[in-house]
């Protein structure tokens, strides 16, 4: 196996992660906080051994949508052998924002 990719977060991306573990903080418990830094834990492995693997962009092409969770969305763009993720999105909130 190659060896992984870097993975970096910009200031976007950890500020919507913050937000969205504040978010669970205030609606649920202790132990879905655990399961979102564990599901941010096991993205950020996958996506730096194979960065390829979620699907492009249809209008951008450098950017890609990871679904980690149906309550999670997460863009990132791979090039220059690294992993760069742009945005995080919690669905859930977004419904409930409406």
């Amino acid at each position: 196996m190659d060896k992984p990719y870097r993975v970096e977060w910009t200031k976007r991306s950890l500020i919507n992660a913050i937000a969205i573990k504040n978010y669970l903080i205030q609606k649920f418990t202790v132990k879905e906080v655990v399961k979102f830094e564990r599901l941010l834990r096991q993205f950020e492995l996958t996506v730096s051994n194979f960065p390829t693997l979620y699907p492009e962009s249809k209008s951008q092409k450098l950017l890609r949508r990871a679904v980690i969770h149906k309550n999670t969305t997460v863009y990132y763009i791979f090039n220059k052998g690294k992993v760069t993720v742009v945005a995080m999105k919690d669905n859930r909130k977004e419904k409930a924002d409406r």
